[in-house]
């Protein structure tokens, strides 16, 4: 476990079965009566959110993001996350998630049957999410989309649609029409936001010069800006802990 301005932080990894669909399990619990504000960066996952506040579970679905936001974590409150890889849109809560780009949706309170007690438990609780997402999966899935996402994933986005194309044998205009269907963005798009969260190691340790394929210094500030809000020396510097993903960042 993580604390961060007195917020306590846990991530655990998904069963090995599931690891083409979910980036990780995690939890935000907020110990105090005072609710606590976090900027969240894009990082190429979707999320699946279940908020116990005053025992009352909500639950929302996440799109894909490509701006910073804020997140308001209430006082005594926990909230449980999964962060879905883009297949798991398809082949494990079977909707696309095109209409949800920016933004969330609230999902029905009997939503996979947890109660408010089963937030408190963390470790029993992926136990539990495992089984019942492995029963969720889809038995039919297409290899090609698998060894896409693989691909890109791999390359932290530092790849061309062309590139991607050649080595999963599946057209450009194919692909980026799925792109658009399923997950409301472009791959050219998507593979900016993969190589930008490629560079959150880099500027957690104080290295503000680029990692990831980008053209120049000037190109990569951009691109910070543009999906942070602030430059790369202000990312870097994460000032009271504001950047949560950067101040509860594992190397992988």
């Amino acid at each position: 476990m993580q604390e961060t301005n007195n917020v306590e932080y846990q991530r655990a990894a998904p069963d090995h079965l599931l690891s083409d669909f979910i980036k990780c399990y995690w939890s935000v619990h907020n110990p105090d009566q005072e609710e606590k504000t976090f900027s969240i960066l894009p990082d190429g996952h979707f999320d699946l959110l279940f908020r116990s506040v005053n025992g009352h579970i909500g639950i929302s679905l996440s799109g894909l993001w490509n701006q910073e936001t804020t997140s308001v974590v209430p006082g005594k409150s926990t909230t449980f996350g999964i962060s879905f890889k883009l297949p798991a849109s398809e082949y494990i809560l079977k909707e696309s998630i095109a209409g949800l780009l920016n933004a969330e949706k609230e999902v029905p309170q009997d939503f996979w049957g947890l109660e408010p007690a089963d937030l408190s438990d963390f470790n029993g609780l992926t136990e539990m999410l495992n089984r019942k997402i492995q029963q969720r999966l889809c038995k039919n899935i297409d290899n090609r989309k698998l060894h896409l996402f693989s691909t890109l994933y791999a390359t932290d986005g530092a790849i061309t649609a062309e590139e991607v194309s050649n080595t999963i044998l599946w057209s450009n205009r194919q692909i980026s029409q799925y792109f658009k269907d399923q997950f409301g963005i472009s791959l050219k798009s998507y593979c900016t936001i993969l190589r930008y969260r490629a560079s959150f190691d880099h500027l957690n340790d104080k290295e503000l010069y680029p990692q990831q394929n980008y053209s120049d210094q000037a190109h990569f500030i951009r691109e910070v800006k543009k999906y942070s809000g602030v430059t790369p020396g202000v990312l870097a510097e994460n000032e009271n802990n504001r950047f949560i993903q950067l101040s509860t960042l594992k190397k992988e």
